[in-house]
């Protein structure tokens, strides 16, 4: 076994947490969809664009949920303290003097 330190000091806790976020998200559509959100987001659309129609509901249901697992998990980080970087960091950051 390698004994190389990983970025957070509780690794399991971390991964069962992002579980329990990704089935918030499976929840929040099963939820949106039992309610109806897209058949009624979609029946905005013509019959020749149910598809496309079908596609902007599911955007528009899954947009709030994916900004709330955003939030969960930069709670979770801070909480477990994980340490690493995000990827937009590199974008809207200065860069670093060395």
């Amino acid at each position: 076994m390698n004994n190389v330190p990983t970025p957070t000091p509780h690794p399991k806790l971390y991964l069962l947490a992002m579980g329990a976020g990704f089935a918030g998200l499976i929840a929040w559509f099963v939820i949106g969809r039992s309610l109806g959100i897209l058949d009624w987001i979609s029946g905005l659309f013509p019959e020749s664009h149910a598809g496309a129609g079908l596609m902007v509901a599911i955007m528009a249901l899954m947009t709030p949920g994916f900004l709330l697992w955003k939030y969960y998990n930069r709670w979770i980080e801070k909480r477990l303290k994980v340490k690493g970087r995000y990827y937009e960091d590199g974008v809207y950051l200065p860069p670093k003097q060395k």
